[in-house]
C-alpha cells in the first residue's frame, strides 16, 4: 500500500454531484464499505467548513474502526498575510485527529492573481507554510493542486515551482489535479512526464468532463504516479470524477498491478451497488465491470460463441469483480442464447431442438407484438416452464376484473378494483382501493390470492414501469408495463402487453403473483 496510494474522495469530492446528499451516517457507512474494498485512504470531508463534517470526524474518531484504510481531512492552505499556527482552517484540521491532511493548493497563475487576489510569491508560501506547520504537528500531508494541467500550459515555470515547493516542505504527494476536466489522456502523459523531473511523487485526480477521467488517470500512472484519487461509481460535481473502482480493476487486471489486499477486488460490485444505495442514486447499468449489463449478451452470435468458450465474447471472468453473466432473451436471439437462458434457469434444451426451435420462435412472436424478456426474466421463465410442461401452472382462474376512478374538485382521485376468481374451490369477490387503478388492482388480486396462498402477502410491488410502443397512435397507442416485485428476499420482474396501461398491468401482475408462488414452491389447490 505504501508503494502504491489508493485514495477515495467520495465523501468529499463525490458529494458535490448534484442531487447528492449524504448525512453524517451516511458516510460512516460508506467509510466501512470502502475500507472492504481495501482501499488505502478515505477522504472524510473538510472539518471547519461544516458542522457535517466536523461531526463526521468526531464519530469516525469513536466508531470507525478500518482495516484497511486511512482517514483524511480535507482542507486549504494557510489564508494570504497571515500565519499558519494561527489559521482557523488549518486549526480544524489539526483538531480533526485525522493522521493525513489533504491541503488544496493553487497551481494555476491566473487562479492565484484573481481567484486568491495575492501575489505568486505569497501563494508559494501559503504552500510552504501550511505544509511545514502540519508536518511539524505530527500529520502527514498531500497536495492536491487545484487546476495544475491547465495551469502548467498557461505558466510552466511556475506549476513546476508550486510541485517542488509543496514536496521540499515535507508534502509526501503532489497531486496533478485536471479540475475542469478537460484533459484527453496524451497531454496528461507527456505533462506527467515532464513534472516527474522534479522528482516529487506524484498523484492524479481526475475530472470527466471530456469522458476520459478513467483514461486519464490511466495515462498518468503509465507516466509515472503512484498515488490515484477518484470516486466510488464515479460520483462528482458536473459529469463526475474517475471512477475509483474502473481504476482499480483496470490496473490490476490489465497492467498487473497488486494494489488492493488480496481478493478485494471481488467484492467490487457488491460495494458498489451498496453504496449507490447509501447514495439513493440508481446503479449505472452499463457501468465498467459492476454494471448489470457488462457483462450481459443479447446478440444470438455471441451466445452461440460463449456455448463454446465464454472468454470469446467477455474481457475478463465476471467473477473477478464479483459480477455474473447475463444471457438476455430477445428478439435478437437466437436458438444458443435460448438454449443457455433455458440452462441457467434448470432447463436442458440442448436434447431436445424441436422444443428449442418452438421457444425461439414464440420469444421472437412475442418480442415483435411489444414483449421484452431481456428485462423481465420471470416472465420468461413462467413461459419456458409451460414449453417444458406442456401446460401453464395455474394457481387461480380470473373469471373478471374492473377498475373504477372518480375524482371531484378539490379532492383526490380514487380508484377501487373489482376481482373476481376462483381458487381452491372457492368463489372470491375482492373489492380493492388504491391511489391509482393499478394500485387499485394490485390490492384486489393479492387480498384475493391471499385468502387460498397466504404467501401472497410477502409479496410487495417494487417498481413499475411504462412504454408506449407505437408512439404515433397516441393515447390508442399499444403499452407495455414492466413490474418488479420482491418478497424481501428476491425480485424479480414481468411483462405484460395491451390495447391499455390497465389490461398490460393486469397482464404483469397475474405473472408476478403466479411467479413468486412458483418461486416459493406452493402447490396449486385445484378446483374440485
Amino acid at each position: 500500500m505504501s508503494d502504491f496510494h489508493v485514495y477515495d474522495t467520495t465523501m468529499r469530492d463525490g458529494a458535490q454531484q448534484e442531487g447528492l446528499n449524504l448525512s453524517v451516517q451516511d458516510k460512516l457507512h460508506i467509510a466501512r464499505h470502502l475500507d472492504d474494498l481495501g482501499v488505502g485512504y478515505i477522504e472524510g470531508g473538510w472539518p471547519g467548513s461544516n458542522p457535517k463534517d466536523t461531526e463526521f470526524f468526531q464519530l469516525a474518531a469513536k466508531e470507525l474502526e478500518l482495516r484497511h484504510a486511512t482517514l483524511a481531512a480535507f482542507g486549504s492552505t494557510r489564508k494570504a498575510g497571515g500565519p499558519a499556527a494561527d489559521d482557523a482552517q488549518l486549526g480544524a484540521l489539526r483538531d480533526s485527529g485525522a493522521s493525513v491532511v489533504t491541503l488544496v493548493a493553487k497551481s494555476h497563475d491566473r487562479h492565484v492573481e484573481l481567484a486568491l487576489r495575492t501575489t505568486l510569491e505569497e501563494n508559494l508560501a501559503m504552500v510552504r507554510d501550511s505544509v511545514t506547520h502540519l508536518r511539524r504537528e505530527g500529520q502527514r500531508v498531500f497536495v492536491d493542486l487545484e487546476h495544475f494541467f491547465d495551469g502548467y500550459r498557461a505558466n510552466r515555470d511556475y506549476a513546476l515551482e508550486v510541485v517542488r515547493t509543496a514536496a521540499e516542505a515535507g508534502a509526501e504527494v503532489a497531486v496533478l489535479c485536471d479540475t475542469n476536466g478537460g484533459m484527453l489522456p496524451h497531454w496528461v502523459a507527456e505533462i506527467v512526464a515532464d513534472v516527474a523531473t522534479t522528482g516529487a511523487r506524484l498523484g492524479i485526480h481526475a475530472h470527466n468532463d471530456t469522458g476520459c477521467a478513467v483514461a486519464n488517470s490511466m495515462a498518468a500512472v503509465q507516466a509515472g504516479v503512484t498515488h490515484l484519487q477518484g470516486c466510488i461509481n464515479g460520483y462528482g460535481e458536473r459529469t463526475g470524477n474517475a471512477d475509483l473502482v474502473t481504476c482499480v480493476a483496470n490496473l490490476e487486471l490489465k497492467l498487473g498491478m497488486s494494489i488492493l489486499p488480496e481478493g478485494s477486488l471481488a467484492d467490487a460490485t457488491r460495494i458498489s451497488h451498496a453504496v449507490s444505495e447509501i447514495t439513493n442514486y440508481p446503479p449505472h447499468a452499463r457501468q465498467p465491470y459492476t454494471g448489470v449489463s457488462a457483462f450481459a449478451h443479447k446478440a444470438g452470435l455471441h451466445a452461440s460463441a460463449i456455448r463454446v468458450d465464454a472468454d470469446l465474447y467477455q474481457h475478463i471472468d465476471p467473477s473477478l469483480v464479483g459480477n455474473d453473466m447475463r444471457l438476455l432473451v430477445s428478439e435478437m436471439a437466437g436458438r444458443a442464447t435460448i438454449e443457455l437462458k433455458g440452462k441457467e434457469l434448470g432447463y436442458d434444451l440442448a436434447g431436445d431442438p424441436e422444443r428449442l426451435s418452438r421457444v425461439t420462435d414464440r420469444v421472437k412472436a412475442m418480442e415483435q407484438a411489444g414483449y421484452t424478456f431481456e428485462a423481465a426474466d420471470a416472465s420468461f421463465e413462467l413461459l419456458l416452464a409451460e414449453e417444458m410442461d406442456g401446460f401453464r401452472t395455474s394457481f387461480f382462474d380470473v373469471e373478471s376484473w374492473r377498475v373504477l376512478a372518480e375524482s371531484s374538485r378539490g379532492a383526490e382521485a380514487l380508484s377501487e378494483a373489482t376481482v373476481k376468481l376462483r381458487a381452491g374451490g372457492v368463489r372470491l369477490a375482492v373489492i380493492g382501493e388504491g391511489n391509482g387503478p393499478v394500485n387499485a388492482l394490485d390490492h384486489a388480486l393479492r387480498q384475493a390470492i391471499e385468502q387460498v396462498y397466504p404467501d401472497v402477502a410477502r409479496f410487495h410491488l417494487t417498481d413499475f414501469r411504462v412504454r408506449i410502443l407505437d408512439q404515433g397512435h397516441g393515447t390508442d397507442a399499444i403499452t407495455r408495463v414492466l413490474i418488479e416485485t420482491t418478497d424481501g428476499k428476491d425480485v424479480w420482474v414481468t411483462v405484460g402487453v395491451g390495447a391499455n396501461i390497465i389490461e398490460a398491468s393486469w397482464e404483469a401482475l397475474v405473472d408476478a403473483v403466479t411467479y413468486g408462488l412458483r418461486l416459493h414452491a406452493v402447490a396449486p389447490h385445484v378446483d374440485s
